[in-house]
């Protein structure tokens, strides 16, 4: 089955915020991109509020409720207690926990499992009492210990950090290397019992060679170049043109 394509709102609430006026909507455009297929929205109410804005998630949260009941909702953050009382608050179907500094423009890695073993088991225990899917952010390096460790937390899923991948469009040859490298860590989570998701850096022109290494790929959540091709196709052609990179029929 391809995979589900989440429109991360990131970008669209930084471009609001230039301004204190409000447009453009978060809601408005995440409605269009739920009614052109997305089967979901995510966002990463970072403690600054420099993209989205926690007031932005009770509306998107009954944006989904009253007219996409189908789609989910799928926030993302450092699992501080802040973070963690606006996920308890507004209930998304997955959290997905990330090892951001506050300071860090954006996810740039994933977690150190080793580490973080105790942190992210106690949360993950939190919050899967709660009743919410749990993804952790993962290094695509092919670390089976790692990923056991992962497991190990409660979590249901990972998310592979594309971020190198992505950053290699003008080199086809270490695209190729990197998609590889990302699928081999997909079959290791896998066999371990973890679906797997991906974000980071994703295009229309470099999902159909991550799908390819990556068949059970679930749920990529896209939020820069999807909203860069947005401002040139608009919201809705855009979210049907990444539905087809991730193999969907449009």
């Amino acid at each position: 089955m391809p995979a589900k394509l989440s429109v991360n709102l990131n970008a669209v609430a930084m471009l609001r915020n230039r301004r204190d006026l409000p447009w453009p909507s978060v809601t408005a455009l995440g409605r269009i991109a739920l009614e052109a297929g997305a089967s979901g929205l995510t966002v990463h109410p970072r403690p600054d509020q420099r993209h989205v804005r926690f007031s932005d998630l009770q509306p998107i949260r009954d944006l989904i409720d009253d007219e996409f009941a189908s789609t989910e909702f799928n926030m993302e953050g450092y699992p501080n207690e802040e973070f963690l009382r606006l996920v308890e608050t507004h209930e998304p179907e997955q959290v997905t926990l990330v090892p951001d500094d506050p300071a860090q423009a954006t996810s740039d890695h994933g977690w150190d499992f080793r580490k973080n073993h105790n942190l992210l088991g106690s949360v993950v225990g939190r919050l899967k009492k709660k009743g919410f899917r749990v993804s952790l952010f993962a290094d695509g390096d092919e670390d089976a210990e790692a990923l056991r460790i992962a497991k190990e937390t409660g979590a249901d899923r990972i998310e592979l950090y594309t971020g190198p991948y992505g950053g290699c469009y003008d080199d086809p040859e270490k695209a190729g290397k990197i998609a590889a490298e990302l699928g081999r860590t997909a079959e290791i989570a896998a066999s371990l019992g973890l679906d797997v998701n991906a974000g980071h850096d994703l295009t229309v022109a470099n999902l159909p060679l991550l799908a390819k290494h990556i068949p059970n790929l679930a749920e990529v959540s896209i939020g820069h170049g999807l909203t860069a091709d947005a401002l040139e196709y608009g919201m809705a052609e855009t979210v049907r043109r990444f539905r087809r990179a991730c193999g969907q029929t449009v």
